[in-house]
């Protein structure tokens, strides 16, 4: 090994420098750490952004976690930077968010539940004029939402009175008479939606057109919540319940590195794949439902599946050989010729070693030539005999010691002509 790095270390060398020049051309390697926008402390959506936070711990990748008061503060979050990623509602996002922002896929459904009070029949969403509705607090999705499902109905704020109250506010106060019906999106899991629907005096309203609603919004779903789904023993609901839901959608930033897409939706399919209430297994993640533009990494990913390398490596080496890979086949082309010429280079260094007191043998050569006095010969002679004292000093490897003692050779060769030379001032220089 020691005689391979002292012959080829130039090559060698050129080779680390031609590699590092080549990696310092790579993708940056994903951050360390990134920001989730979520939304209300012990809502769903925050809920899932732990659930992801841990996950992506196991990669070494740190999920910061950000409350808000909903899916439109999360889409400014997104905008001005502070956040990397966020949980948005289906239907909340515009035109121009697109410059911006890409999907990563629907998450779940996230239905939207009318409750009202009993006193209050509603055969559909158009009894709710005059009424004291709560539809959901201030930038959150269902308030966005609302508006455009009461506006489809005909019913604008002076039609009913609007309180801007969501979840758990909205139910306490459907429950203390204060409103006489509210609008909720969440999951049935959502424990006050338990609670209503075991309410006396309060009715889950079935709404009987959702399929319009769906066709005329193709972010939302018509989804039916069974009978007893909620409950078999209690029989909640007691009859199939027609249901409009949008989705709850992760969405990005473009600039987001692939990989930590690629890890973020791992996230997504363990946490999500299992099914629930509304939805068969393997219904989620998808990149149906969303209403943004689905990344190019995401395509891939429900493509295929996770890459190759994620299979059989960990996070970080994985995202290294998959950075790295591109530049196999020029790293190739370039690093062969440069193998190649090693060996030439090094059989040119060594008998240079050698050759290069060929200069100094001619020049001593054409002194001898003309000298024609005694200290000018005896000059001469002296350096012939340095020049062999000097290249009995010079060390190459066994398989060029025929070069230096043909160098040697041709010293002492000169020397003798010298040598006729004196003793025959007659003698002609071949």
């Amino acid at each position: 090994m020691q005689a391979m790095l002292k012959r080829y270390w130039w090559t060698i060398l050129v080779g680390v420098v031609f590699v590092w020049g080549l990696f310092s051309l790579l993708e940056p390697p994903p951050p360390k750490s990134v920001t989730i926008a979520s939304g209300a402390p012990g809502g769903a959506y925050s809920t899932v952004a732990e659930l992801y936070k841990k996950q992506l711990a196991n990669v070494d990748v740190e999920l910061v976690v950000m409350p808000s008061l909903g899916s439109v503060e999360n889409l400014e979050r997104l905008i001005s930077g502070e956040v990397d990623i966020a949980i948005v509602q289906s239907g909340v996002t515009s035109p121009e968010h697109r410059e911006f922002l890409l999907g990563l896929g629907a998450i779940y459904f996230e239905p939207m539940w009318v409750f009202a009070r009993s006193e209050f029949p509603i055969t559909d969403l158009r009894s709710l004029a005059g009424m004291r509705v709560a539809v959901g607090s201030s930038g959150s999705g269902t308030r966005a939402l609302v508006d455009v499902i009461l506006d489809d109905n005909g019913l604008d704020e002076g039609s009913y009175t609007a309180v801007e109250a969501g979840g758990s506010d909205a139910a306490q106060l459907l429950l203390e008479g204060r409103v006489d019906a509210v609008f909720l999106v969440a999951g049935p899991e959502a424990s006050w939606i338990k609670t209503l629907m075991r309410t006396p005096g309060v009715e889950l309203v079935s709404v009987e057109r959702s399929l319009a609603y769906a066709r005329r919004h193709t972010y939302l779903k018509d989804v039916v919540l069974p009978d007893g789904a909620l409950s078999l023993k209690d029989d909640l609901p007691a009859k199939d319940v027609k249901l409009i839901s949008p989705v709850a959608q992760v969405v990005i930033r473009k600039d987001l590195h692939p990989a930590i897409q690629a890890v973020i939706l791992e996230a997504m399919t363990n946490t999500h794949k299992g099914g629930t209430l509304l939805n068969a297994p393997e219904t989620f993640p998808t990149p149906y439902l969303a209403d943004l533009p689905i990344s190019k990494e995401a395509n891939r990913y429900y493509e295929r599946g996770p890459s190759f390398l994620r299979r059989y490596f960990p996070f970080a080496f994985a995202n290294f050989l998959d950075r790295a890979w591109v530049l196999l086949i020029p790293m190739i082309t370039l690093m062969v010729p440069i193998m190649r010429a090693g060996p030439p280079i090094y059989r040119w260094r060594i008998r240079r070693k050698i050759y290069v007191w060929y200069r100094d043998l001619r020049l001593v050569e054409a002194e001898g030539r003309v000298a024609s006095t005694e200290e000018e010969r005896f000059e001469v002679r002296r350096k012939l005999s340095e020049l062999q004292a000097e290249t009995s000093k010079v060390e190459v490897p066994d398989s060029y010691t025929d070069d230096l003692y043909r160098l040697r050779a041709h010293i002492r060769f000169v020397t003798e002509l010298l040598d006729k030379q004196n003793a025959d001032p007659n003698t002609q220089w071949a």
